[in-house]
C-alpha cells in the first residue's frame, strides 16, 4: 500500500522541483560499518551474514520514511514497506535479480529469503520478477574494498529507487568493516537522511539484534 505525499504542504516541496529535473538525481555515499558483533550473531543463529547484513538495512530502510518515498509520474508517494531487490551470484559466473519481501520477523525474513535465493541460483538469466517501485536494489561485491561505487543506469528508468551496495569485509585486529555505499534521489532525501540510516544501520550492526 502507499499514499500521496500533498506536494502543496510538503516542506521539501522546492527541493523537490528543483533536483527531479536533474539529469542525475542520484547521489551517492560510501561508509565503512563495523560489523563484528552481527556477524557472531548471524553464525550462532544459522543465518547467512550477507542475508543478516541485508536484513538489518532493509529494517533500517523501512524504519527511515525518505527511503520509502518514490516518484510516479511526476507524483511523490509513500510506501508502508519496501522489500529488497538483491543481485544473486551463481556458480556459472552470472547473477540474477531476486526479491526479498520485507518481514520485520527475523526467521520469516530468513526463510523467505532461502527460498527466492534458490529459485534464481536454480535458473537462468536476469529474472525480473518483481516490477512495482517498492523496492530498493542491492548489490554485493564480496571481492572488492571499494571506497566509491558508481551504477550503470537507464536515466529515465527507476529514478527514485535507492541502491545500496555491500563490499568486501575486512579485519582490523577484532574489528570487522564493511562497507556499504547508498545511492539515493536528492529529490526525495538529502545527505542528512542518508546520514540517519548510516547511524541506525550501525547501532543495528552492534546490537545484533
Amino acid at each position: 500500500m502507499k499514499h500521496e505525499i500533498d506536494l502543496k504542504t510538503w516542506k521539501r516541496r522546492e527541493h523537490f522541483e528543483v533536483f527531479k529535473n536533474f539529469d542525475e538525481p542520484l547521489f551517492g555515499i560510501t561508509v565503512r560499518v563495523e560489523c563484528s558483533a552481527a556477524y557472531k550473531k548471524a553464525k550462532q543463529s544459522g543465518y547467512p551474514f550477507s542475508n543478516y547484513y541485508l536484513y538489518l538495512s532493509l529494517k533500517t530502510a523501512n524504519e527511515i520514511e525518505e527511503f520509502r518515498y518514490r516518484i510516479e509520474d511526476d507524483k511523490v508517494y509513500c510506501y508502508d514497506s519496501v522489500g529488497a531487490g538483491p543481485t544473486i551470484f551463481r556458480e556459472d559466473e552470472t547473477f540474477g535479480y531476486a526479491f526479498f519481501n520485507y518481514y520485520e520477523d527475523i526467521e520469516e525474513f530468513m526463510s523467505q529469503a532461502k527460498l527466492e535465493a534458490d529459485r534464481v541460483r536454480a535458473e537462468q538469466g536476469l529474472k525480473f520478477t518483481h516490477a512495482g517501485e517498492d523496492i530498493i536494489h542491492y548489490s554485493t561485491l564480496p571481492w572488492a574494498d571499494f571506497t566509491a561505487v558508481n551504477h550503470a543506469r537507464v536515466l529515465t528508468v527507476g529514478r527514485s529507487i535507492p541502491k545500496i551496495t555491500f563490499g568486501k569485509i575486512t579485519h582490523e585486529g577484532d574489528n570487522m568493516w564493511l562497507p556499504v555505499d547508498i545511492h539515493a534521489n536528492h529529490a526525495l532525501m538529502d545527505g542528512f537522511h542518508v546520514g540517519k540510516f548510516v547511524e541506525r544501520f550501525q547501532k543495528l550492526l552492534k546490537e545484533a539484534l
